[in-house]
């Protein structure tokens, strides 16, 4: 059973991989399409850069997801190895990826809401100006159809492999 959690890890750690290599690849489009949505409201594109907001891999994008592959892989080793502390790695790190991906999928469904909120509390009167779903939808719409499906699928790998992992651990 630990080398059905560990299997399971790993698939996670991929998953989550993916995210920094989708915003690497097809970034630069999703910011050129939104800040050609911000020039057709009328917003300066700089706007973007002096409040920090971005569409590529950069920041917090390639940091969170590639730290959390890395702590999947090395629990994922200890699986592997059969080590007595691979289980409870398991259920801290296999709970907590769970909650964390409750939390970016609700992120992503509440996306126009919660950055019209964000725009807001910076307090720069260029921001609140800017009409929010259709520069969300366009920087969206950059990124290749394929990329929803991937991001479903990612998704669902997340959630399955570490509830997998969960219960695969609990069995030994």
């Amino acid at each position: 059973m630990h080398a059905l959690a560990a299997v399971m890890q790993l698939l996670v750690a991929v998953a989550f991989l993916s995210i920094p290599l989708v915003r690497h690849r097809f970034g630069p489009a999703a910011t050129a399409a939104a800040v050609a949505e911000l020039r057709r409201q009328d917003v300066r594109a700089e706007v973007l850069g002096e409040n920090g907001i971005r569409f590529d891999a950069g920041g917090h994008e390639t940091a969170a997801p590639v730290a959390v592959a890395a702590v999947m892989t090395v629990t994922a080793a200890l699986n592997f190895a059969g080590a007595d502390v691979a289980q409870l790695l398991t259920w801290i790190f296999s709970s907590l990826v769970i909650l964390m991906n409750a939390v970016i999928v609700h992120s992503n469904l509440t996306a126009v809401t919660s950055v019209e909120a964000a725009f807001r509390r910076k307090g720069d009167p260029e921001l609140a100006r800017v009409e929010v779903a259709p520069f969300l939808a366009a920087a969206e719409n950059a990124f290749p159809g394929w990329v929803r499906a991937q991001t479903y699928v990612r998704n669902t790998m997340v959630f399955v492999g570490s509830a997998v992992a969960l219960v695969a651990v609990s069995l030994v």
